[in-house]
C-alpha cells in the first residue's frame, strides 16, 4: 500500500475541517495551563528594539515521508494552531526505505509557496537528511534536496550544504548513536549549521544519553566548536501540526516575518527553545542579544532576560539558570530566582578560559527533568526554554553569529 493510498478519501473533509474556523479541531486541541492558541505573551520586547517575536515550528513530516498527515492541510493547520513560521521537512531517506521524491519536493514547494502569507506567516520548504548511525539533519533554503545515497557522511553532506547554500540544524542529538562523528566541526560550515535542537517532541535533550555514559549533547555539540543556536521542535509525524501543547517550538526574533527575514534571524542565531506556546524571552548579556558574540576575554558580564507568557503564567515562580562549558555535562554558575512576567537583570563573572560559551535555561523547579544528568545537577529540574548561546570572542565581531546584537 502507497502512502498516498492511506489517505483514501480522507483527504477532502480534513482539508475542509482545517480550513473552517471554529471547528472541534481547532478550538478544543492544545489547551494546557490556561493558554489558547494565538493568545499569551506580548511580541514585542522589554529590553530590545527593531524586532519582533515569532512562534515558529521548523520541524515537521507527512505522508511523502513516514508522517501519518496530509501535506495539503499541514500548513493550515500550522496556522490555525498559532504559528507563524512552519516548515514541512520531510526525510529524504529513512532506514533504506525512500522518503522524498523528486516529485514530492516539488510539491512541498508548491504547497509552501501557497501558503506563505509575507507579514503575516512564513511556510518553508525543507527536508531531513536521515542516517541511522550518523544522526538526521534538518536542511532549509536550498533549492534541491539529497539523500544518502548522494551524500552517505556528514563530510559529503556538509559539502552539499556548503555548495547549495542551504541552512541546517543537528537533530534530536543524541537518539542516534555516533552523534554526527561526535560533534566533529567542520569550519565550512560554521555559519550554516545554524541550530542544535533542545527540544524535539516532549524530550530535553540536555542529558540525552547520560544514563549510557555518554556527554550532553549541548556541551559535545558547543565545546567542539559549533556555533548552533536553540531550537524547540514538534517533529510532528501526526496530522495535529502545532496543536499539541508541550512540544518544542521555536520564538524567532525577526525584523519582518518574511521567509529572507526568519533566514536573517537564523543566521544571527536570534532565538530560543522551548516547549511551552505563547512564550517570549528576550535577552541580553553585555548589551549583546542571544546568539551574539561578546567582545571581551574576561570580566563581569550584565544580563538583562524579559520573560513572560502573558496573564495565565504571571507571577509563576522559575529559576534562570547560567550555563557554562564543563568536561560532560555543563556547569551551572549562577541560579537566579525570578518570576514570569517581569525583566530580571543580574551580573556573572565570565572568562574565556573556562570556554567561550553562556546559555541560559529557563526551568520549573516543582517538576523533575525525566532525563536527568548528573546526580544533585541543577538541571534535574524542568526545562522551560533555552536562550541560544552567546560566545565570548575577545573581539568584535560583525557577521553571523555575532550580527545578534
Amino acid at each position: 500500500m502507497t502512502r498516498r493510498a492511506l489517505i483514501g478519501g480522507a483527504a477532502s473533509s480534513l482539508l475542509m475541517l482545517a480550513a473552517a474556523p471554529g471547528t472541534a479541531r481547532a478550538s478544543t486541541t492544545g489547551i494546557a495551563d490556561g493558554y489558547h492558541h494565538g493568545h499569551g505573551a506580548d511580541r514585542a520586547s522589554r529590553i530590545t528594539k527593531g524586532t519582533t517575536l515569532v512562534h515558529a515550528d521548523l520541524h515537521n513530516h507527512t505522508l511523502m515521508s513516514d508522517g501519518r498527515g496530509d501535506p495539503e492541510i499541514a500548513f493550515a493547520t500550522m496556522r490555525s494552531a498559532g504559528l507563524d513560521v512552519a516548515a514541512l521537512t520531510d526525510h529524504a531517506t529513512l532506514m533504506g526505505i525512500r522518503g522524498l521524491s523528486d516529485k514530492d519536493w516539488d510539491r512541498t514547494g508548491e504547497l509552501a509557496d501557497a501558503a506563505d502569507d509575507p507579514g503575516h506567516y512564513t511556510a518553508l520548504r525543507g527536508f531531513e537528511w536521515s542516517h541511522p548511525l550518523l544522526g538526521h539533519v534538518n536542511v532549509w533554503y536550498t533549492g534541491k534536496f539529497t539523500d544518502l545515497d548522494e551524500s552517505h557522511s556528514m563530510a559529503g553532506l556538509y559539502e552539499w550544504i556548503s555548495r547549495h547554500g542551504g541552512l541546517s540544524s543537528f537533530n534530536h542529538p543524541g537518539r542516534q548513536l555516533v552523534r554526527f562523528d561526535d560533534f566533529a566541526y567542520a569550519s565550512a560550515m560554521r555559519d550554516r549549521m545554524v541550530a542544535l535542537e533542545m527540544f524535539n517532541q516532549r524530550d530535553d535533550f540536555l542529558f540525552d544519553g547520560w544514563a549510557d555514559g555518554r556527554t550532553s549533547p549541548l556541551v559535545a555539540c558547543l565545546n567542539a566548536g559549533w556555533r548552533t543556536g536553540l531550537t524547540g521542535v514538534t517533529d510532528e509525524h501526526g496530522d495535529d501540526w502545532g496543536l499539541t501543547e508541550g512540544k518544542g517550538r521555536t520564538g524567532l526574533w525577526v525584523a519582518q516575518n518574511t521567509r529572507a527575514g526568519v533566514e536573517e534571524a537564523m543566521r544571527a542565531r536570534r532565538f530560543f527553545a522551548t516547549r511551552i506556546s505563547g512564550l517570549r524571552i528576550d535577552a541580553l548579556a553585555g548589551g549583546v542579544r542571544m546568539g551574539g558574540s561578546l567582545p571581551i576575554t574576561k570580566g563581569d558580564v550584565k544580563f538583562v532576560v524579559d520573560l513572560d507568557r502573558g496573564d495565565s503564567w504571571q507571577g509563576k515562580p522559575v529559576k534562570l539558570q547560567v550555563l557554562r562549558p564543563g568536561p560532560e555535562a555543563p556547569d551551572v554558575v549562577d541560579v537566579i530566582d525570578t518570576e514570569v512576567g517581569r525583566t530580571t537583570e543580574f551580573t556573572v563573572p565570565l572568562d574565556r578560559a573556562d570556554g567561550d560559551w553562556v546559555v541560559i535555561r529557563v526551568s520549573n523547579p516543582k517538576k523533575v527533568n525525566k532525563t536527568p544528568g548528573p546526580h544533585h545537577h541543577p538541571c534535574n529540574d524542568f526545562g522551560i526554554a533555552y536562550t541560544s548561546p552567546w560566545w565570548l570572542s575577545g573581539e568584535n565581531t560583525s557577521g553571523p553569529p555575532g550580527s545578534g546584537r
